[in-house]
């Protein structure tokens, strides 16, 4: 039985087996291999027509030249010496002559004189092979295109009127060729020319049986081509095949094993050498798992997180019911009174924010963005805050720099939301009479907004857990329990759904405090809106 490194060896193998095509789409593949064929069976038809045109055409030429050349040599000769000289050429030359007189009758015939130098083949006798053969001959004609040519049949006459072409000849004074087609579909092919200037006409008829045998060998020649290049088709298609299946069930195996969850380390393998669509595959579902894992893992760690932080305001909550049977100052009924209160409180508060965390990606996912001036919000929620008197007695100062409208594409309530989360860290952290800054700034790319208080300040080493789920850095005075440790969490996913980026940095020079800084793509309207 092969071992694990033996299987992993061979799949290893397989997946290089498409070496030389790495680099190449499968569009371009499949049509590669598909066309091979399709392109030898054109160049084969047209091939085959053009070398059939050829050969008819140089037996055109040679049958004229044959009838001018016997007629030429007839007209040298006395009338006695037609027939021996009419004879000779017939058998030498396997052609059957005809003189017609200038009124049309039928003067000699070298068949009526000697033994025919030819004889038709009867298709009727012939094997089953020839049979097919004249079936093949029809179908590429009529595949090619190639225009009808008439049966050749003895006339029932022996005139000059019988011979199309004796007549056009004897009329024009020059030399007329015609084809027909012999029963057994070879080309009867004949030649009519003059004889001197006193109107008498040669006909020359000759079976050229080897132009049909030319053509059928090299339509057989074709046909081994074809036929091999069908086979390197089938191979290709194979090793195309192979090459696309293989992946793809590594990858299927894959892909099972991780949605069946009984193996975390399971690797979707990337491909790195594929830059087809097979590895753009396999790179992006190998992604995906790593971004799903993630998922997974932080849902794992978020309801970890939730069950600790509800148990420990549960478990205060019990203690002081049980306790408050067993005592009876009325004192201390009242303190466990309050802390159950409490820590009712805070088991909503924490729920609420819990169920606020799990609603936001899935609301920002389906949400329709629309224009938001962040100036005119800004405005708006420094004013709500003055009214409501929730800046206890700090200060807010907005301050907006550039002339570039400050306008993004957002939901507005959840833009508002990151807001308030950060103005109320800022007067949380604040000292009595602090001046908390809000600071708008454009660029041609971006919006910049900044929070900066006069509180105590963020060390470097906690600027980013403090936008971690339940982390909670609070000021000593604050009440134990009074925020979920979710509000920077929250902001901050928000702000990267709206493709922007939220974080703590430095103090300016000068100033102490926290500074929060939020980066989000200043909106800019298409060509065609503008």
């Amino acid at each position: 039985m092969a071992s694990a490194d033996d299987r992993a060896a061979r799949r290893a193998l397989a997946l290089r087996m498409g070496a030389p095509w790495r680099g190449v789409s499968l569009t371009t593949r499949i049509l590669v291999v598909n066309v091979i064929v399709l392109a030898l069976i054109a160049f084969s038809l047209l091939y085959i027509d053009s070398y059939r045109r050829q050969v008819l055409g140089e037996r055109f030429k040679r049958a004229s030249s044959e009838a001018e050349i016997a007629a030429e040599a007839l007209a040298q000769v006395s009338p006695q010496d037609r027939a021996a000289v009419l004879t000779t050429i017939g058998q030498r030359q396997h052609l059957r002559l005809r003189i017609y007189a200038p009124d049309g009758d039928l003067l000699a015939d070298s068949f009526a004189l000697v033994p025919p130098s030819y004889t038709l083949a009867d298709p009727h006798g012939q094997p089953w092979p020839m049979k097919a053969a004249r079936t093949i001959d029809r179908a590429m004609d009529a595949l090619l295109g190639a225009p009808d040519v008439p049966a050749y049949a003895e006339p029932a006459t022996t005139t000059l009127s019988s011979w199309p072409e004796a007549q056009a000849a004897q009329a024009s004074g020059r030399t007329h060729v015609r084809e027909r087609y012999a029963p057994d579909r070879t080309p009867m092919i004949s030649a009519a020319t003059p004889i001197g200037r006193q109107g008498a006409v040669l006909l020359v008829l000759q079976n050229a049986k080897d132009v049909t045998q030319a053509i059928r060998d090299a339509r057989q020649t074709l046909a081994d081509v074809v036929g091999v290049g069908l086979l390197l088709t089938i191979y290709l298609s194979l090793f195309l095949a192979r090459t696309i299946v293989q992946p793809l069930r590594v990858l299927v195996r894959a892909a099972v094993r991780v949605r069946l969850g009984r193996d975390r380390t399971v690797v979707v393998p990337r491909l790195p050498d594929r830059r087809d669509e097979i590895g753009l595959l396999a790179r992006a579902l190998s992604d995906m798992t790593g971004a799903l894992r993630q998922r997974m893992d932080a849902v794992e760690r978020f309801a970890a997180d939730v069950a600790h932080e509800i148990k420990n305001p549960l478990a205060s909550l019990r203690s002081a019911l049980e306790s408050l049977d067993k005592i009876e100052d009325p004192e201390l009924r009242r303190q466990l009174s309050d802390i159950a209160n409490h820590d009712v409180q805070r088991i909503d508060r924490l729920i609420t924010e819990i169920a606020e965390v799990s609603r936001i990606d899935a609301e920002l996912a389906r949400t329709t963005f629309e224009l938001i001036d962040l100036r005119a919000m800004a405005r708006a929620l420094v004013g709500g805050r003055s009214r409501r008197g929730v800046n206890r007695d700090c200060q807010l100062d907005l301050r907006v720099l550039g002339n570039t409208p400050a306008i993004v594409e957002g939901v507005p309530p959840r833009l508002e939301r990151v807001f308030e989360n950060l103005l109320d860290n800022a007067v949380s952290f604040s000292p009595p009479g602090g001046l908390i800054v809000i600071e708008i700034t454009t660029s041609p790319e971006t919006i910049s907004i900044e929070v900066r208080d006069q509180g105590p300040g963020i060390p470097p080493i906690a600027r980013e857990k403090i936008f971690e789920r339940f982390h909670s850095l609070r000021p000593a005075a604050e009440d134990f329990g009074a925020h979920s440790g979710l509000g920077l969490a929250i902001a901050r996913t928000i702000i990267e759904a709206h493709d922007g980026s939220l974080a703590a940095r430095d103090p300016l020079p000068g100033e102490t405090g926290a500074r929060f800084v939020i980066d989000l793509p200043l909106w800019r309207p298409e060509p065609e809106e503008a």
